[in-house]
């Protein structure tokens, strides 16, 4: 749905990254917790930033945001310098995070456009506001103090969409909420995306972050692991085959490019490389196939091959 607040956003044409961070480094006493740190969001990309707890994602958004200072690397954020230009930037970003605190005694409407204040006299389209408190089931009269924490994310999540950002960075922005307003909310990024803003998106729900984004960046430690588009990335993954065949499978475990054999109620069960799933599916119909599920790997899939293998 176009607005004019959405009509409005990245209208310099630049086709400069929104986010180009490269080799970043922070550390905090004796603790690296960034170390090397590469990412880079396009203008119109809603990139996934994925991580466990302590991999370096909120180190790297608080130097996004100007909070902290980076110690080596890069950071560019819009064309502009995090840190020293964090005045101006501010102006031109959006951020949701994970735990929204708001002032007690203002009412939801209130607090939205408190906020949207502080991003400049026109940072929010008024009509646009409107329609995403109703968009999100939010009352707005309501003072913050009564919110659950699923309502104080509706605020900070209106707050943000409802504003003219080039660049939205979302901190685990769902917190909170049901499947219904997770759903209104993916609905939200889109819009922006498809009007040319950019979005990092940093989420522990993967599913989420496979249903939107473009592209994913997965760090360990401070740095990047795995980064490029999710078919890039499933490409490196291998596919699941789940098959019943007239003809005696055993043989399929003895095949070079079978991998993780085993037999499940009757059903053959293994792995393959993307790139051997051709030559897997030409040795099943000489088989003899009853019935076959193939499952490609999924995002989730990747995240845990990073953490749970044998490089964790």
């Amino acid at each position: 749905m176009t607005t004019a607040s959405l009509q409005r956003a990245n209208t310099s044409g630049t086709t400069q990254p929104a986010v180009e961070i490269r080799g970043l480094v922070k550390t905090f006493g004796q603790t690296k917790a960034l170390d090397g740190l590469d990412l880079t969001v396009a203008p119109g990309d809603i990139s996934g930033f994925l991580g466990p707890n302590g991999a370096g994602k909120s180190t790297t958004i608080r130097v996004l945001l100007g909070l902290l200072r980076a110690e080596g690397g890069t950071v560019r954020l819009l064309g502009g310098d995090p840190w020293r230009d964090a005045v101006n930037l501010h102006r031109r970003i959006a951020y949701v995070p994970g735990d929204v605190t708001l002032w007690p005694n203002l009412t939801g409407l209130q607090a939205i456009d408190f906020l949207a204040r502080l991003r400049g006299k026109e940072a929010v389209d008024t009509r646009r506001r409107d329609e995403l408190i109703e968009r999100f089931e939010l009352d707005p009269h309501k003072k913050a103090r009564t919110y659950s924490k699923g309502n104080r994310q509706k605020v900070a999540i209106v707050a943000a969409f409802a504003t003219n950002a080039e660049l939205y960075i979302l901190d685990e922005p769902t917190s909170g909420l049901d499947p219904l307003m997770e759903k209104a909310f993916q609905t939200c990024v889109a819009e922006v995306a498809a009007h040319g803003a950019a979005v990092l998106l940093s989420s522990h729900i993967l599913a989420e972050v496979e249903e939107l984004c473009k592209t994913v960046t997965i760090i360990r430690a401070g740095r990047a692991v795995r980064s490029g588009t999710l078919d890039q990335l499933r490409h490196l993954m291998r596919t699941t085959v789940k098959v019943r065949t007239h003809s005696d499978g055993q043989r399929l475990q003895s095949t070079p490019f079978v991998h993780d054999f085993s037999i499940d109620d009757g059903h053959y069960v293994f792995s393959v490389d993307r790139n051997d799933l051709d030559n897997a599916m030409a040795l099943l119909t000489n088989l003899g196939i009853i019935d076959l599920t193939v499952t490609p790997a999924s995002l989730e899939d990747m995240f845990l091959r990073e953490y749970q293998g044998a490089g964790r």
